[in-house]
Parts: structure tokens; sequence; C-alpha cells
């Protein structure tokens, strides 16, 4: 959690209204409210919750983070406003329904030494990314095939939906670019290994993910590494006839290896090196 520092206003009194408002949904366990939330609470109109989100955002009891959605600045933040909230609980609401996944899911689930900055939010749904309290939102989006493999995790309290351990293999192998590159994928399933990591469940996502170059890239990545996936004979049966590049961050470069039916762009030896 990254605190976010508003010194140019002190925070000003609330009316018997306000603090009712603000009383019942922190109450209900809520950290970032919407207008409607505003609207349900004190059952008025839609122009006046803009009205009072708008009067409480000014006396530095609510946070805009984006339009419509505010976050609850709680009395423990003190009269000068220094506070914001884990960046996962601002992401569950960049986009509806979403999960954290990429990069950040290698963090959540420890598979990855980095610390990463943006925070990766994967939805079916079309979502804007943005930057809010100077961290970046990454918005990707898939089709609805792809939208699976979840576990909800509790953050502060609050349930947000993460991709699950293997899911999150998956995901790297199908877009490295948002995982470090086929290096930090090759980091993420050596740690996942050791953690236990369930690869017949791995090899499950896979199929029914029904990408190529991720199929190819986690059976090769498993080959190097020395890790069982029960399902391999199948997977490699799955293969599709075109050569997909190894890693997509780097150039098109390196021989084609008809095994895998991959492009080796990235030396193996590089594989086995840990993060820095």
């Amino acid at each position: 959690m990254r605190p976010i520092e508003k010194p140019e206003n002190k925070r000003q009194g609330l009316s018997t209204r306000e603090s009712q408002l603000l009383s019942r949904l922190a109450g209900a366990g809520h950290q970032i409210i919407s207008i409607d939330d505003i609207q349900t609470t004190l059952e008025v109109a839609p122009n006046v919750a803009r009205e009072t989100a708008s009067r409480l955002t000014k006396k530095g009891w609510l946070d805009r983070l984006f339009p419509g959605t505010y976050l609850i600045i709680p009395l423990a933040a003190g009269e000068e406003v220094v506070y914001t909230t884990h960046e996962y609980l601002i992401a569950a609401h960049v986009a509806e329904p979403m999960y954290i996944g990429y990069y950040s899911a290698l963090s959540h689930h420890g598979l990855t030494e980095q610390i990463p900055r943006t925070v990766y939010v994967v939805t079916p749904t079309r979502a804007q990314s943005r930057e809010i309290h100077g961290v970046p939102y990454r918005v990707t989006t898939v089709t609805e095939r792809k939208f699976f493999g979840l576990e909800p995790p509790s953050i502060e309290g609050t349930t947000v939906q993460v991709s699950d351990l293997e899911k999150t293999l998956v995901d790297c192998a199908d877009h490295p670019e948002f995982c470090g590159g086929i290096r930090g994928l090759a980091n993420a399933m050596r740690t996942a290994d050791e953690q236990g990591c369930t690869y017949d469940i791995v090899g499950e996502y896979l199929e029914r993910l029904d990408n190529g170059a991720a199929t190819k890239r986690i059976v090769y990545l498993a080959d190097q590494l020395d890790i069982d996936i029960p399902a391999r004979e199948e997977l490699v049966a799955s293969f599709t006839s075109g050569y997909s590049l190894l890693d997509p961050t780097q150039p098109e470069t390196g021989s084609t290896d008809s095994t895998y039916r991959l492009r080796i762009n990235i030396a193996p030896a590089q594989l086995e090196a840990t993060e820095s």
C-alpha cells in the first residue's frame, strides 16, 4: 500500500447527513464507493448523490479515484489527509468482472523476487488503463474463453479475484511480455514447482486456453527445467504447425526447433539465471 499526500487541504467538518452516510458505508465494509452507493444509501436522486460526492471530496473525506468512484478516507488518516488503500482493492474497481494477473499475480504467489510497479488487471470487458495515486493500472482485455482459473484471496478484509497459481503460469506463457519475458516465466515455473504446483492442472488449463504458442513455451521450459507435466504427450500432439517465438520480447533471431515448433531466440543458459 502506497500513501498519497494531499497537503493542500485540511479536512473540514461533516454535516449530520454526511457523517451518517460515511458511517453507514464504512460500517458495511466499503472502502471504495460509487455514486450509486451514495444514491442508494441516502435515497436521493443521482444529481444529489454527485453533489454530495463532490462536496465530501472538497472537504477531504473522499478521494476521487476515477469518474464515479471514490475512496473513503478514514478518520485515522488524520487532519492532513495522508491515505490510500491496497492497490488490488482499487484494481477491483477498474473493471468488472476482473482479476489480478500476469506480473502482479506472480508477485502475489511469490513466484518472482521483483516488485512490479504496474498492477495488471485482466477483464473480458472494455476498460481503460489508468494511473491512480501514482500507480499504473494496466488493463488487458481477453476473450471470455480465457477468463477462468481464479481464486478469491482476502485483501484487508475484502475479497479480490486473482489468477490461481497454475493459471498465472499459463497466462504468462500466453503473454510473456507481461511477466518480464520468458526468463521471468522460467523463474516462476521453477519456483512454482518447488511450491508444489499441480502441473496436471497446468496441462488442463493449456488445453482450455487453446493457444499454441503458450503450450509450446510451457512444454519447452518444463523440459529445460526437468519439470514433469503429466499431459506432456497430449500437449505436444496439440502443437500448431507454425513456429512461435520462444520470447516475444526479444528480436526474431536464433534457430528454429522442430521438436517444439519454436524459434529459440534466447539462449537456454539464460533460463537458468535467477532474477536480478
